[in-house]
């Protein structure tokens, strides 16, 4: 297990060259043996559970501030990468702005806003709902699942979390006449330059391609890269000479224009976004990448898949590498970190070690 700051300079922040290969390692993320203890989860006076795992914390100049654990270990990006997936999409020609940003690269809560941004995505595309292939649910959020419930319709891939993705994966198909049927084939082309954006913009070669529970493919890379990767995207500038960053400055805009839109009201990532100016995105499997204002970047990966713990430690470790204040951290945490309750009050706390 490693808990070490390094002083080792990594690629500039918006380079594009020198891709490495996480490849080489066995297949799967880190072990049990080499991960570190993230939070323990304190009932009383008493550590009731502990959460192990692995984070990378990057400086403003890219520059590797802390380890834990091993980043180096391969993760499946999982909706952590959704904002990478967006720039994929309008770097393929999808033309997409203000919230139709936001919403996909969202895991979004299903309320009728974030229905309304994915189906003006749709309508761009001059497709009907049921052009979507990701799984037909009911909304998130209680009330907008109650209001489904209440004109009597029932479960639509509308509502899916990412349906945001899956529209503007089929906006860039149409804009370049690609097949819209397949479009989640990892073949396909808009999937073939999702991996092509993902691989420049976190410096490595993708390593493996499964199923996302959306059904989209997902793609491993290191918890380093994909902290590099989120922290380009969160620094590009619209004056970037570059069009690549010119693109992913728009993202970054439209997230914070519209935090609601990249989780819901009152959800942890868009209280991230809103009250601290975090770009923040949580991923299946214990993933949380969150970058500060200032471009510090902080990747994680909770080893048993818990989001537990998640928020809290990544705060935790803004905080410790001076990007945001305790205080501002301190009066957000009760909104965003669930207490540890016990007779119908607190009596106890998530409490990170790190």
């Amino acid at each position: 297990m490693s808990d070490t700051a390094s002083e080792t300079t990594q690629t500039p922040a918006h380079g594009l060259s020198g891709l490495t290969s996480a490849a080489a390692r066995p297949a799967g993320t880190a072990t049990v043996a080499e991960s570190a203890e993230l939070a323990v989860v304190v009932r009383g006076d008493f550590v009731e559970s502990r959460h192990a795992g692995s984070a990378i914390v990057l400086g403003r100049d890219a520059a590797v501030l802390r380890s834990i654990g091993d980043p180096d270990a391969l993760v499946f990006g999982r909706s952590s990468l959704k904002s990478l997936q967006t720039l994929a999409n309008v770097s393929a020609g999808a033309e997409l702005e203000g919230v139709e940003l936001a919403v996909a690269s969202a895991s979004h809560s299903g309320t009728p806003a974030h229905v309304a941004a994915v189906k003006q995505i749709l309508a761009k595309a001059q497709l009907p709902v049921s052009a979507l292939q990701c799984p037909a649910v009911m909304p998130a959020d209680a009330e907008a699942r109650a209001g489904v419930r209440a004109l009597g319709e029932g479960p639509s891939p509308v509502f899916h979390e990412c349906s945001g993705k899956h529209a503007a994966m089929l906006l860039a198909c149409v804009t370049n006449g690609w097949d819209v049927a397949t479009y989640l084939d990892p073949e396909h082309p808009v999937q073939k330059a999702a991996v092509d954006t993902i691989e420049r913009l976190t410096g490595e070669k993708v390593a493996a391609v499964a199923v996302d529970g959306c059904g989209a493919p997902t793609f491993a890379v290191s918890l380093t890269g994909l902290a590099r990767g989120i922290q380009r995207i969160a620094t590009a500038q619209a004056g970037s000479p570059f069009p690549l960053y010119k693109k992913a400055a728009a993202i970054t805009r439209a997230v914070r224009d519209f935090p609601w839109a990249v989780h819901g009201q009152g959800l942890s990532d868009s209280v991230m976004v809103e009250r601290l100016g975090v770009f923040a995105k949580r991923g299946a499997e214990g993933l949380l990448v969150a970058a500060a204002p200032d471009g510090t970047t902080v990747a994680l990966k909770v080893l048993d898949g818990a989001h537990r713990p998640a928020t809290v430690v990544a705060l935790t470790l803004l905080v410790k590498a001076g990007a945001l204040s305790a205080a501002s951290v301190a009066a957000l945490l009760p909104e965003v970190v669930a207490p540890v309750v016990g007779g119908g009050r607190t009596v106890g706390e998530i409490r990170p070690v790190i």
